[in-house]
């Protein structure tokens, strides 16, 4: 979850609404502040296990006044705490959160774990199993172009039932058979002395193994008009 600048924040409770935002360690003085003045008044704890470690996740929160006139409204401070265990080593996090929401630890800690459930399985997707971070394309309207590009494999991976997007990315990366199947495009064929302007339709990938090689009811279609 990002840091948002204290404007921003006003800008939402201006609008009439609620926010709930992360504080780093450059904005000194709020950190320092909310450090000192954060007394747990209740807490949410859920572990995880599963694939080799052991997760242990806790959020506490402290309903207070801050009276800091540069950032309105914050009544509530939270603290996520996390512990990641494996087989060779032990991780710890602590990460502090502002709110003007006045709820209880459990919903924070839901609240919480949407937004990094949103930020796994979209924005880890793009940065690391797609490179996006290493991308080196500046230039006007590319990088816009490759983001839209990058969204629409990723819908297209979960619409065709991949969990793992890295794995989704190898397959369609071995063959040009798993990506006409996630278009559900028209696959060429050549059996039987058929012209090779015939093409079949296949429609999923167990349409296409049921067959061996082609499905039987053939399409034809000029060869211009496959690709």
């Amino acid at each position: 979850m990002p840091s948002i600048h204290k404007k921003t924040i006003q800008t939402i409770i201006d609008g009439g609404n609620h926010d709930l935002a992360a504080v780093n360690g450059n904005q000194s003085l709020l950190y320092q502040t909310i450090k000192q003045k954060f007394i747990v008044q209740e807490t949410f704890e859920e572990v995880n296990k599963g694939h080799g470690r052991r997760e242990k996740r806790q959020v506490s929160i402290s309903q207070t006044s801050l009276n800091l006139s540069n950032w309105p409204g914050l009544t509530t401070i939270i603290k996520g705490e996390s512990e990641r265990k494996t087989k060779h080593q032990t991780e710890y996090s602590t990460r502090y959160y502002i709110s003007d929401l006045n709820e209880t630890a459990f919903q924070f800690y839901q609240r919480i774990r949407g937004y990094w459930g949103v930020e796994n399985k979209v924005h880890y997707v793009r940065d690391v199993t797609q490179g996006e971070d290493k991308s080196r394309i500046r230039t006007t309207p590319l990088p816009q172009l490759l983001a839209l590009a990058r969204n629409l494999a990723i819908n297209l991976y979960r619409d065709a039932g991949f969990k793992n997007m890295a794995q989704a990315q190898r397959k369609c990366g071995f063959g040009l058979e798993q990506i006409l199947t996630l278009f559900r495009m028209k696959y060429p064929c050549t059996r039987g002395g058929k012209k090779p302007n015939q093409v079949f339709v296949v429609r999923s990938a167990p349409d296409f193994h049921a067959f061996g090689s082609c499905p039987q009811t053939p399409v034809t279609v000029e060869a211009d008009h496959i690709w």
